[in-house]
């Protein structure tokens, strides 16, 4: 705890109070070559911790337009994952994974629920269903 205290205490501001900043942008220009290495070095550790700060954040909002990759382990050894299943096969009602990460591919298991717990997706099966004939 001592070491904690001497830090915030005593060894970042007598740090700080020693941090070459010109009270004038002019000031600047009268700075010797040691005061700038030291305000760069300041001003990289600054912005370096900033940037390492706000990362995770900026991360989660990235441009919802970039490109992500859907399927992550279904067939990658194949150019293109396809199925055929023929209509004469179907049940009654039938439930397709559209979230690519059911354990039945191509049928749903319900994966897409924690896939949108996990990341606020609203992904949902498609069903395909046989249409009721009233007789």
């Amino acid at each position: 705890m001592e070491l904690l205290s001497y830090v915030v205490r005593d060894a970042v501001p007598s740090y700080l109070k020693n941090v070459p900043i010109p009270r004038s942008f002019g000031g600047f220009f009268n700075l010797s070559f040691k005061e700038w290495i030291h305000l760069v070095t300041f001003s990289a550790a600054v912005g370096g911790a900033g940037y390492l700060a706000v990362k995770p954040y900026y991360d989660k909002y990235a441009d919802p337009k970039k490109e992500v990759c859907f399927n992550h382990d279904i067939r990658k050894d194949v150019e293109k994952v396809y199925d055929i299943i023929d209509v004469e096969d179907l049940g009654e009602k039938t439930n397709f994974c559209r979230c690519w990460r059911s354990k039945k591919w191509p049928f749903c298991d319900g994966s897409h629920n924690a896939h949108n717990k996990a990341c606020g997706d609203n992904v949902a099966s498609l069903i395909i269903q046989k249409k009721q004939t009233s007789g």
